[in-house]
C-alpha cells in the first residue's frame, strides 16, 4: 500500500510542479498577449495557442489553477495515507471518482487540443501523465471496495490488466497526437 501511495504523490507532485508552471505561463500571457512563452516550442507544441483558447478556461479561470488544485488534493491524501492514517472507505473512493472525473476532464480537453485548437501544451501533457499515475494507483488502492467486484479486480491486478489499460491510453493519445500533426 506504501508504494501505491508513493506512486499517487510522485503523480501529485508532478502534476503540481506542470500546472504551476502553466499557470506562469499563463499569467505572463495576460500581462504580454504577445509574450513568447518557453513552453511554445513550435506550431504544434505551442502553450501560447493553448493558453488563448477558450477551452483553457472553461470554468471562468484557468485549467491550471483548478489542476493545481486538485493534484495538491490527490497528494495531500496520498500523503496521509503513506504516513499510517486510515482512510476510510468512503474518503478513498471519493477521492478515485475525483480523479476519474479529473482525467474525463483531461481527456476532453486534449481532445479539444489536438483537434479543435490545433497544438498541444507541453505542460498539459505532463498533468497528463502526473494524472495516470493517480489514477493507476487509486484504482490499485481501492480493488477491494469497487462495484465491479473483488475476484475481477484482484484478477486484472494480479495479471496486470490495469496497467496495460492506462498505458494503453497514454498510447492512444501518442497516436491520436501522431496522426493530427503528421
Amino acid at each position: 500500500m506504501k508504494k501505491l501511495y508513493a506512486v499517487m504523490i510522485a503523480g501529485g507532485l508532478i502534476g503540481m510542479t506542470a500546472a504551476f508552471l502553466q499557470t506562469l505561463e499563463k499569467l505572463t500571457l495576460l500581462q504580454n498577449p504577445h509574450a513568447s512563452l518557453y513552453c511554445s516550442i513550435n506550431a504544434v507544441f505551442s502553450c501560447t495557442n493553448v493558453l488563448n483558447a477558450w477551452q483553457a478556461s472553461v470554468f471562468g479561470f484557468p485549467n491550471s489553477i483548478m489542476c493545481l488544485t486538485l493534484f495538491t488534493i490527490f497528494s495531500a491524501i496520498a500523503l496521509a495515507g503513506l504516513s499510517g492514517a486510515g482512510l476510510g472507505k468512503r474518503l478513498r473512493l471519493g477521492v478515485q471518482v475525483l480523479s476519474l472525473l479529473t482525467l474525463g476532464f483531461a481527456i476532453w480537453f486534449l481532445a479539444q487540443s489536438i483537434y479543435v485548437i490545433g497544438a498541444i501544451c507541453v505542460f498539459c501533457l505532463v498533468c497528463f501523465a502526473g494524472l495516470l499515475m493517480v489514477n493507476f494507483a487509486w484504482l490499485r488502492l481501492n480493488a477491494n471496495d469497487l462495484p465491479l467486484g473483488r475476484r475481477t479486480m484482484q484478477a486484472a491486478i494480479v495479471r496486470n490488466y490495469d496497467t496495460l489499460a492506462w498505458v494503453a491510453l497514454a498510447v492512444v493519445l501518442a497516436i491520436a497526437i501522431t496522426l493530427r500533426f503528421m
